[in-house]
Parts: C-alpha cells; structure tokens; sequence
C-alpha cells in the first residue's frame, strides 16, 4: 500500500491533450469528491466547495476566456520564449469529460477560525489541500487531471455565479485519458526543468546543509 501511494504521487501529471471525453462513472466522482473533502483544514473550517461544470455552452465560454488570456501572456514574452510556448497546449476544457471548480470561502468557521489567527491564507492553503487529495484520488481511478490557471477570478466568480467573498481557486478539468506522460509536458516542451531536491533542501537555517 505504501508503494502505490508513492507510485500514485509520481505518475500524477497535468493533462492537457490526453483526454479521451468519455463519461467518469458516478460512484468514481463521488470517491474522487469524497477524498478531496477528507482533506485537512485550518480550525477544520473546510473552507472548499466543488462546482461540478458539464455545460457545453458554460464550457464554451470559459475555454474563450482561457484563450483570450493565452494571448495576452503570448504578448508579454521574447520571441524566443513565445516560440517555446506556441507549442504548449494549456488546457482540456472541450476534451475532458467534466470539470470541477474548488472554490474557497474565508468565512467558513468564522469569525474566529483557530490557527488561522497569525496565518491570513491558511484557509486557502486548505483548499489547496483538497485541490491535491482530489488530484491523487483521481490518478489512482486511472483518471486524468488538468488545472487551468489562465483565467481572471471576477470572470469566472460571474460565469458560474460564485458569491461575492468567495474565491474560485482552480478549474480542474477532469476525464479518463489515454495514457499519462512519463515527462510534465513543460519539461517535454523545454519550458523548464525540475530542480533537483537537494537544491530545495536546507536544514536548520537558509542555506544550512
């Protein structure tokens, strides 16, 4: 067990082109959601809602906004980069079978949220926690997982009627795929590469070793 859990956390990847739009299974989105809302929460304020998106024509529109903000980032780069990331695909919201937003919610558990005191986005950190169980629950059902990041907040707080205080925090495009890459498609596409982890490591201080 403690091997496929490490095999799980090393096989997961970000899916972009892989998506074959073949339905997920309801009791497979309900143990993928079960295990996302298992996640840990400052004060256990469990902060996180899930917004599930089938909606063509809500997924339309987000995927025009997706591409709209592609070419602004396009913009700002050389012309080198921008070669670089003309070759990139960045999301699978067409593809992929569903999509899940996690949202997070500062008021959840309030006014007073123990341990969150001294830390103001321990909460967010919290959906970010379930963002991650979501995603490993997923790769072990043999599903696939994207997250769309080129997107503004206040676009998609009014496309899906998000509450005012309440932050969307991810678009998780979700659906069996294909196959997962061995290699991040940022390493595959030469964006970047990972550091190794004795570069991240430091021991009692900055720069300690």
């Amino acid at each position: 067990m403690i091997h496929d859990l490490y095999e799980v956390i090393h096989r997961r990847r970000d899916v972009r082109g892989e998506f074959t739009g073949e339905p997920v299974p309801d009791d497979v989105l309900d143990r993928v959601l079960s295990a996302a809302h298992a996640a840990p929460s400052v004060g256990l304020s469990q902060p996180w809602d899930f917004v599930i998106v089938r909606s063509d024509a809500v997924r339309k529109a987000f995927h025009q906004h997706v591409h709209t903000e592609r070419e602004t980032f396009a913009a700002s780069l050389t012309a080198e980069a921008a070669r670089r990331f003309a070759r990139i695909k960045i999301d699978g919201v067409l593809e992929s079978s569903l999509s899940i937003v996690v949202t997070y919610d500062a008021s959840r558990g309030g006014p007073a949220v123990l341990g969150r005191h001294a830390i103001a986005d321990a909460g967010l950190y919290s959906s970010c926690l379930a963002i991650q169980n979501l995603w490993l629950a997923a790769t072990a059902e043999g599903l696939g997982v994207g997250w769309v990041s080129f997107y503004r907040e206040e676009f998609l707080r009014e496309l899906l009627g998000i509450p005012d205080g309440v932050r969307p925090v991810a678009w998780l495009c979700v659906g069996p795929v294909t196959h997962l890459e061995r290699v991040p498609d940022l390493e595959r596409h030469g964006w970047r590469q990972r550091r190794p982890l004795h570069e991240a490591v430091h021991t009692d201080r900055w720069g300690g070793s």
